[in-house]
């Protein structure tokens, strides 16, 4: 019997599952729009709005088990700071899951999950370098041209 049994597995052990979800939910939180696969997308819904709903409460209880899910005290900070108040005149519903295609390797379902009235200026922020900072052509091809070292075996 499937008796209150109602979440996905994912074809991941528990501890991977929940890493999973708290990593997507500081990202989530962080860019305010993520790509994943549908299913994923279907679960982190139920868990950013629970945590959005934990932020607008507030209180110390509140953010500390928002902590031991998200695990990052920054974007704690900022679901308790800016997000609870851009949300607490709504009653539910903080996050769409938007139908993105099929990816190409796999043919995977992919989706696009965001914050209703999102900070469009959010994403991308704090990712990877950003296109300034990537160096020309000719940098790169005199980069590509130098020896590398070899290592010599001692014997």
């Amino acid at each position: 019997m499937k008796h209150g049994q109602n979440h996905r597995k994912l074809n991941r052990k528990s501890q991977h599952r929940i890493a999973m979800f708290a990593n997507m939910a500081a990202a989530l939180i962080k860019h305010e729009q993520i790509v994943t696969t549908l299913p994923k997308a279907k679960e982190m819904k139920a868990i950013a709005d629970k945590l959005i709903t934990l932020g607008k409460k507030g209180g110390l209880a509140n953010r500390r088990r928002a902590i031991s899910i998200i695990r990052d005290e920054t974007q704690v900070a900022k679901l308790f700071d800016t997000l609870a108040t851009r949300y607490k005149t709504r009653q539910g519903g903080y996050t769409r899951v938007l139908k993105a295609g099929f990816r190409y390797g796999d043919a995977a379902p992919m989706a696009v999950i965001e914050l209703v009235d999102r900070d469009v200026s959010a994403k991308g922020q704090d990712s990877g370098t950003p296109p300034e900072a990537k160096f020309s052509g000719e940098e790169a091809m005199s980069a590509a041209a130098k020896p590398k070292k070899k290592k010599v075996a001692a014997g």
